[in-house]
């Protein structure tokens, strides 16, 4: 199934965090909070400002994003858990640490 976000929203998968410590210590599952990363799987075309121009979304599909704790409505889309969020709850990219050291 192929599934295309309306307006601003955003498809996200989160990505699982450790299941270990870097001490070596092995997190139960019943401990683990839900990852507040993810990475951005389909992307809407963006919103209508006040004279009706489009205006285009930020973020593109690949980014690895941060979101807040709540943020966004889970689904499940060809049994997957996904989310589906408005392109404002996304906090930031995250971007590799080569791309920073090129662009300075």
């Amino acid at each position: 199934m192929h599934f295309r976000p309306l307006h601003d929203r955003v498809l996200v998968r989160r990505i699982e965090a450790e299941e270990k410590t870097s001490g070596g210590i092995i997190i139960p599952d019943t401990a683990k909070e839900k990852p507040q990363e993810g990475e951005v799987l389909a992307v809407g075309p963006g919103t209508r400002d006040e004279n009706g121009k489009l205006t285009d979304t930020t973020v593109k599909t690949g980014d690895r994003v941060l979101f807040g704790k709540w943020s966004g409505s889970e689904v499940r889309i060809d049994g997957e858990d996904l989310l589906i969020m408005k392109e404002s709850d996304i906090l930031g990219i995250i971007e590799p640490v080569a791309e920073l050291k090129q662009a300075a």
